[in-house]
């Protein structure tokens, strides 16, 4: 599990949970809200493991009986509420395993603790089931509601919670954290830095994953020949693409990151902020044919395009509309 110490970057959040623990001042619900990889499974589980620990610390102490159950997954009184379907959370799942869980004390912790991942999935009907329990909790209950985008919940649900924001990490130090501890080498910890932008899992994703020199490559000669291929290449280019769906997220995202640096580059004329330094001539040569309309248009369909996918919308149908935009623009 290791301890607040272990965390690079939130020290403002770290800060706070540590206070609200030492003073005993723990609120009853608390919003974790970051994108994917920010670290907010990892904060919600170190706050769950603090409030629970037999030694009372501002940090897990890792050594008595409740850590360790925390450690392993499995404490009695943490629960991590699950969904069946994959992008929703119903109304069932929140009275099955927290409304109706609620009312039994806790098994042997001074807190029963809930864990909502991906809170910004629940159905407005599971959210207003949520809320009778918010709004009258149990002295010892604490529900932690982690979202990449809070304001998918209702205002009478964040009103009553503590708000946590997740903020980007500084380049460095995610630099000096896949050097030392992930053992890569400086050039890839400066690229892996680069496409992480801020954020500390992707940036251990990247580092770890042996596809994304692939994907990068694949996006890289898409980006490049868009211009010129006709409507049957495009369809043999989402072929290809289809290879990467499990991880189109990191796609799209390559892809938002080469316009970002074509609006950087037209804008400022600074090479110093472009990420894709490799491909510099190919950024200018785009930043010249491209309007500031365009590119916009384009950075606004790539987060429609993950809107969609997230939605279940057909990807070839979805990766087809982006593609033309791009073309168009």
């Amino acid at each position: 599990m290791g301890s607040f110490k272990d965390v690079v970057g939130h020290k403002d959040i770290i800060n706070y949970i540590r206070n609200a623990v030492s003073e005993d001042k723990v609120s009853h619900a608390y919003i974790l809200n970051g994108e994917r990889g920010s670290g907010k499974k990892m904060l919600a589980n170190l706050f769950a493991s603090t409030l629970q620990c037999e030694k009372g610390g501002p940090d897990p102490c890792n050594e008595c009986h409740s850590c360790k159950q925390a450690e392993s997954g499995n404490h009695p009184d943490i629960i991590h509420v699950t969904h069946e379907k994959p992008n929703t959370i119903s109304v069932e799942d929140v009275r099955t395993q927290v409304n109706n869980d609620i009312m039994i004390k806790p098994y042997q912790g001074p807190y029963k603790i809930y864990i909502i991942s991906e809170a910004d999935l629940m159905t407005p009907q599971a959210q207003n089931a949520l809320l009778k329990t918010i709004e009258e909790p149990p002295e010892y209950a604490v529900i932690f509601l982690l979202t990449e985008n809070a304001q998918m919940l209702l205002p009478t649900i964040t009103s009553r919670c503590v708000m946590l924001k997740l903020r980007n990490i500084k380049d460095t130090l995610i630099k000096k954290y896949l050097m030392e501890t992930v053992k890569v080498p400086d050039y890839k910890a400066d690229m892996c830095t680069a496409f992480a932008q801020g954020n500390m899992g992707r940036a251990i994703m990247l580092a770890n994953s042996e596809h994304f020199n692939e994907i990068r490559e694949e996006a890289v000669q898409l980006l490049k020949y868009i211009d010129e291929m006709d409507l049957n290449e495009v369809v043999k280019a989402i072929k290809r693409i289809s290879a990467y769906k499990l991880e189109i997220n990191d796609y799209l995202d390559i892809i938002m990151i080469w316009y970002r640096d074509v609006l950087i580059y037209k804008a400022t004329q600074d090479v110093t902020k472009v990420v894709f330094k490799d491909q510099l001539s190919c950024i200018k040569a785009r930043a010249r044919k491209s309007s500031y309309e365009g590119i916009e248009k384009i950075l606004e369909s790539l987060e429609k395009a993950k809107s969609r996918l997230k939605a279940n919308v057909n990807f070839d149908l979805v990766m087809e509309l982006l593609l033309l935009t791009i073309k168009e623009n």
